[in-house]
């Protein structure tokens, strides 16, 4: 049996892994030559190390997760506490310490695993074919591929989306814009071992440590969709639309180096009704494409691929294992979608008196309920 991977992402090198498990020959097709993370890092909350444990590369999250043990909120402007608290109740309710990493690192590491000269670079698809019998994909260098079934896992843009719904669609703007990087730790900004976050007027700006002495940092602005700015304003910009902002905020901005920043436009797209048409079914962003905001993104990518495989283990036949796989996700990202919108517009004011309140909440938390809503969302992924 042999499965067409479309896309060498996080999400598709975890399907791979997962049907390598069961048996299965994976061809792993890129669109890109070199793949360039979109993003700085990423946040691997419990469930995504579990994934990635269980489909044996567990010791990259090990090498790469940095030591986040506690949590802060700060106020933007003052930069007072408005609650930390410590992490370890949330890892000994669900076993397994949360893992943020640079994006880029992982993706390489896996890339690694798995054996960069298997994988089939600048392979652009430009239309897939179905039978009863197996599925074909068509590049664009004029080249073709042939297999039993096919695992789209062409991200957000997925061209192969639109064979499995019948239909293209639109992503949303979620209504800000997000600069994301990598500095070097600096106690002058914030705790080494400590996500900590600076909240005021529907903005955050954000500090996770990564492996190898470094920040994952992001700022999240309301703002217009479209705007001219590009890297040659990016200090300026960030200085202007955190003016009177905490020093610890002007520091990490003074630190930053706009070459290496990413500013990115948020946006999601509105669950679908299925992930599965015949034999080719989506799997990470191609299937849900969701904001960052709870930081389940590429967690969710993860869970699809323990889910694919664990439905291969159970039938073997291939439509039946891919809809059992459909069935078993649905529901999952599409809580994860609107639990993440949700999140985006009470974080970044949307409506305002909302998101004040939830500012006025955070000096009275003790960590309880952010640890018991953390804990909700990683229990209910396929390892528990």
């Amino acid at each position: 049996m042999k499965a067409l991977i479309i896309g060498a992402g996080i999400g598709g090198m975890s399907a791979a892994a997962a049907l390598k498990q069961n048996g299965i020959t994976c061809e792993i097709y890129e669109a890109v030559r070199e793949i360039k993370p979109v993003g700085a890092a990423i946040s691997v909350w419990s469930n995504g190390v579990k994934c990635m444990a269980h489909l044996g590369m567990g010791h990259i999250m090990d090498k790469l997760g940095g030591a986040m043990n506690s949590m802060s909120y700060q106020d933007g402007f003052s930069g007072t506490t408005m609650t930390d608290f410590s992490l370890m109740p949330l890892v000994e309710a669900v076993g397994t310490r949360p893992c943020p990493v640079s994006r880029a690192d992982l993706q390489a590491s896996m890339l690694d695993w798995w054996g960069r000269d298997q994988i089939h670079f600048d392979k652009r698809v430009e239309r897939v074919e179905q039978t009863a019998q197996g599925v074909t994909a068509w590049f664009a260098d004029g080249s073709v591929a042939e297999g039993d079934f096919m695992i789209a896992a062409d991200g957000t843009h997925s061209v192969v989306r639109a064979d499995v719904l019948g239909h293209s669609v639109e992503r949303r703007y979620a209504g800000y814009v997000n600069w994301n990087g990598l500095v070097e730790i600096d106690t002058a900004i914030a705790p080494v071992d400590q996500w900590t976050t600076f909240v005021a007027e529907g903005k955050r700006v954000s500090v996770m440590p990564i492996a190898d002495n470094r920040f994952y940092f992001f700022f999240d602005v309301p703002l217009p969709k479209g705007l001219p700015e590009d890297r040659t304003t990016l200090k300026a910009d960030l200085r202007r639309y955190f003016r009177d902002w905490t020093p610890h905020v002007q520091t990490l901005i003074e630190q930053l180096d706009p070459e290496t920043t990413n500013r990115i436009e948020i946006h999601d797209i509105d669950p679908f009704e299925q992930l599965v048409n015949g034999r080719i079914a989506l799997l990470g962003d191609a299937g849900h494409s969701t904001t960052p905001d709870i930081g389940q993104g590429g967690c969710a990518a993860m869970e699809d691929a323990v889910v694919l495989g664990l439905s291969f283990s159970q039938h073997h036949d291939i439509e039946t294992a891919l809809l059992h796989y459909q069935n078993e996700r649905l529901e999952r990202v599409r809580d994860l979608v609107l639990k993440a919108r949700k999140r985006c517009d009470l974080t970044h004011g949307k409506q305002m008196e909302q998101t004040l309140a939830w500012y006025k909440s955070l000096k009275t938390e003790t960590g309880q309920h952010i640890i018991e809503g953390l804990r909700e969302t990683i229990v209910a992924g396929p390892l528990g």
